[in-house]
């Protein structure tokens, strides 16, 4: 079920870029080249998991992990759906 908004099954989706500082939520989808796709999973930042926006900053986003913390580039965390 998707309407024009993004919803699935209720739950609006929406890029990681728009999530709130110090919100925590779960990835949806991730859209990438492979060898992105690949390094995000080697990050545990995959389909289902549970990431924190610790910090936002116009260029890129600090993310919270588990216990680890990356910072992301902007164009990257556009393609994480959440």
């Amino acid at each position: 079920k998707r309407l024009h908004n993004k919803f699935e099954g209720g739950i609006m989706m929406q890029p990681l870029t728009k999530v709130m500082q110090g919100t925590t939520c779960t990835v949806k989808w991730a859209l990438g080249l492979p060898d992105i796709i690949e390094k995000l999973r080697e990050l545990k930042i995959e389909q289902g998991s549970k990431l924190r926006v610790v910090c936002k900053n116009h260029d890129y986003m600090i993310i919270g992990v588990g216990k680890k913390r990356y910072a992301v580039g902007n164009e990257i965390a556009e393609r994480i759906q959440v």
